[in-house]
């Protein structure tokens, strides 16, 4: 059985260093293809314009229409082709950075992101999450290699909604817990092997990080301020949390998060919102973890403000009959959930979300003053 981890080809993260897009770039050619939604081109655009012209670039600049599509990224692939571009750089979100790492494999070009904030792991993998029109998700790609370049900036992310920032931290704690409970079948990563001992290894320190520094964090980009915590905490939600899960694994915090979606009363939630919910969840099915150690986490959730109940996915009073529809989904064919050393009914889905929102309501009970 062969052990397979991948990564991008350079991370750069620091204050500022946004202003050296163009000299980055240089590297990977001379037609950069810069795909943003006006949102982030209002905040960030001179800057990365600036950079871009002073290297002597010429830059293709194309508007995100809003969802990564199957459709948008073929629409953004084409218009690469048809200017020229060589490479594709996705500015903005997670959407933005996995349309355009999908146009990037189509055109077989370069690719790099800018994340603008920290609110997930897309950055630095080799995949792209696909939904429909309407907001859910329908799968997901794995391409053939990692961005080039991930370069991230930390004033820029700290400037952001700290919402997002959370968010990301929701996605970056699922990591461990995943990796641990899929290594423990074998299970195959999104690499296409078994994990090695580096990508565990950062599985793990992602969740150390997170616990130890998230608080501080989270207070420090309320006041718009980089600190060492913010720094630690923007590479734990990106690259830690990247490489762990792409070279280490999967299971049922994702699945769940990815069927959420399907109700429309989760629709205007984030990613990592979703699996912080998820994550409640899977501990609640996990027959091994300690429950001073699941108390610990709930605890963290509940301190940075992440989703631990129905409530707080817009879910009060959901009866289990609905929940089955995620129980099924959970347990069909395809199922990250087929990760965990044991089997996985659509019932202990259910039971194990309903758990996971009796358990939120008690621990967020006991942390009032």
């Amino acid at each position: 059985m062969k052990a397979v981890l991948i990564a991008p080809r350079k991370y750069v993260q620091g204050r500022g260093v946004l202003r050296e897009l163009g000299t980055y770039l240089t590297v990977l050619g001379k037609r950069p293809m810069v795909l943003w939604d006006e949102a982030v081109k209002g905040i960030v655009g001179p800057t990365v314009l600036e950079s871009i012209r002073t290297a002597g670039l010429e830059a293709i600049d194309v508007a995100f229409q809003g969802e990564s599509t199957r459709a948008e990224a073929a629409r953004v692939a084409k218009i690469a082709r048809e200017q020229g571009a060589d490479i594709a750089v996705g500015i903005g979100g997670g959407k933005t950075l996995d349309t355009a790492k999908a146009a990037a494999v189509e055109n077989k070009i370069a690719m790099a992101t800018v994340p603008t904030i920290a609110s997930n792991d897309s950055p630095t993998s080799a995949a792209s999450v696909w939904y429909d029109e309407q907001g859910n998700c329908i799968g997901w790609d794995c391409w053939p290699f990692n961005p080039d370049l991930v370069l991230v900036d930390s004033q820029v992310i700290a400037n952001a909604p700290v919402r997002a920032f959370v968010a990301g931290m929701g996605d970056a704690l699922a990591t461990w817990l995943e990796a641990e409970a899929a290594f423990k079948t074998r299970a195959l990563n999104l690499a296409g092997g078994v994990p090695t001992m580096a990508a565990m290894t950062l599985a793990r320190l992602c969740f150390d990080t997170l616990l130890e520094h998230g608080v501080e964090a989270k207070r420090a980009v309320e006041l718009h301020v980089v600190t060492p915590a913010v720094e630690k905490v923007i590479e734990a939600n990106v690259l830690l949390s990247g490489l762990g899960f792409e070279s280490g694994g999967l299971a049922t915090a994702h699945m769940i998060a990815n069927a959420l979606p399907s109700f429309p009363e989760c629709k205007r939630f984030m990613h990592g919102e979703k699996v912080g919910f998820g994550v409640i969840s899977q501990l609640c099915l996990d027959d091994e973890k300690p429950t001073a150690e699941i108390y610990r986490i709930v605890d963290f959730e509940i301190a940075v403000g992440l989703p631990v109940t129905f409530a707080d996915v817009n879910l009060e009073g959901v009866s289990r009959q609905r929940l089955m529809t995620i129980g099924e989904i959970c347990a069909g064919e395809g199922s990250l959930c087929k990760n965990h050393p044991f089997k996985v009914t659509a019932d202990d889905v259910v039971d194990a979300m309903i758990a996971a929102d009796a358990l939120g309501r008690q621990r967020k009970r006991l942390a009032l003053p």
